[in-house]
């Protein structure tokens, strides 16, 4: 299947635009684009915030390890 040189892209990329706006529009179902980038957003922060969490529930061992390998000082 090959580009069209009318419209520069393949039927099926077409295809997918026009039901992208279909659904973006409220006349077909599925998730609009907006709705999809913010869930996307909203997972990448929530990832974010779990690799923070994780980080900051380690540190207070790591930094009492760190206490206990220290040379004891009178």
């Amino acid at each position: 299947m090959g580009s069209d040189p009318n419209i520069g892209c393949v039927p099926q990329t077409l295809h997918e635009w026009v039901k992208k706006v279909e659904v973006d529009s409220g006349k077909r179902a599925g998730v609009p684009t907006e709705m999809a980038d913010r869930l996307k957003s909203l997972e990448r922060e929530n990832r974010e915030l779990r690799q923070a969490n994780e980080i900051l529930r380690k540190a207070p061992a790591y930094f009492a390890q760190a206490e206990f390998d220290r040379p004891f000082r009178r």
